[in-house]
C-alpha cells in the first residue's frame, strides 16, 4: 500500500502535475494540502476520471486539504476540521478511513514570526493534532515543522525563526511519544533529504531546503514499512509546488 502526502500549493494551477503523479506512481492514498479550491470548485469529475474518489475540505484561496483514495479500496469520509484549532475556517484538516487506516491530511499554519498570535495558533493547532491523534493511523501533510536539525538544510541560517524552535518540534516529537512514527526516519534514520524549496534564488537547485511535509504513522504499522521517500522530480518541470510529493509503502498485514 502506497501512502503519499503532497502541498501542491494550488490545486488549479497543478493539477496536470497531479494527474501525471497519479499516472505514473498509482498511490492508494494521495493527501494533499494548499489545495486553494472553491468548495464547488473542486475537480471531482477529473479525479473520478483518473480513478480516485476524493474527500475533500476547502476554503477558497487559503488553505485547503483533501484525501484521495485509489478506485477498489474501502473508503469513509470523515471529518473535517480539527477540534481544538483556533481557525476552522482556514480548512487544515479533514479525516478519512480507506482500507480499514484512519488517515488526516494536514495544513499546519505557518506562524509567521516567533512570539505573534499566529505562531500561537500554531502551537495551539499542533496540540489539537496530539489530542487527536489516538484515533488516527497515519497523519500525513505539511506540518511547516522541521523534526530535527538534519532536516534543515542549515539549521544556523534559521535561529530565532519558525520551523524549528523546540516550542514546535517538542510538539511533534509529543505526537511520536504518543505511540507514531516518522515514516521517512524508520526508512533512513540519518539521511538528509527535504521535501520544501524556497522558489527563490534558485534554492532547489541548490540543494537549500527543509523537511516539513511529514507521515506519521502508529507506532505498530512501522514494521510494515518498505520504503519511504520524496519524488524531487516532481519538483521540478513545468510551474511546480514548491514541496515535492512525499511517500511510504507499506506491506500487507
Amino acid at each position: 500500500m502506497r501512502l503519499v502526502t503532497w502541498n501542491v500549493n494550488s490545486l488549479k494551477m497543478r493539477m496536470p502535475r497531479v494527474l501525471e503523479f497519479v499516472a505514473e506512481h498509482a498511490p492508494d492514498v494521495l493527501c494533499l494540502q494548499e489545495t486553494k479550491s472553491e468548495p464547488d470548485a473542486f475537480p471531482l469529475a477529473e479525479l473520478a476520471e483518473a480513478g480516485y474518489r476524493a474527500h475533500q475540505h476547502s476554503a477558497g484561496r487559503w488553505a485547503g486539504v483533501a484525501i484521495l483514495a485509489r478506485d477498489g479500496l474501502d473508503f469513509e469520509p470523515g471529518a473535517c476540521g480539527l477540534p481544538g484549532e483556533r481557525m476552522p475556517e482556514e480548512a487544515r484538516w479533514c479525516e478519512a478511513t480507506v482500507a480499514g487506516l484512519r488517515v488526516a491530511s494536514t495544513y499546519v499554519t505557518n506562524g509567521r514570526a516567533i512570539d505573534t498570535p499566529t505562531f500561537d495558533e500554531k502551537l495551539a493547532f499542533l496540540d489539537a493534532i496530539l489530542a487527536r491523534a489516538e484515533h488516527l493511523d497515519v497523519v500525513m501533510g505539511d506540518f511547516n515543522v522541521t523534526p530535527a536539525d538534519i532536516d534543515v538544510y542549515d539549521p544556523q541560517a534559521f535561529v530565532g525563526s519558525t520551523h524549528v524552535t523546540p516550542d514546535e518540534r517538542d510538539r511533534v516529537q509529543a505526537i511520536l511519544d504518543a505511540g507514531f512514527v516518522d515514516a521517512y526516519r524508520v526508512a533512513h534514520p540519518d539521511t538528509q533529504q527535504f521535501t520544501w524549496w524556497d522558489y527563490r534564488a534558485g534554492n532547489f537547485h541548490k540543494g537549500l531546503g527543509l523537511r516539513i511535509d511529514l507521515i506519521l504513522l502508529r507506532a505498530d504499522l512501522a514494521s510494515r514499512v518498505t520504503e519511504s521517500g520524496i519524488f524531487r522530480d516532481y519538483r521540478k518541470g513545468q510551474k511546480p509546488s514548491d514541496h515535492a510529493p512525499t511517500y511510504v509503502d507499506l506491506r500487507d498485514s
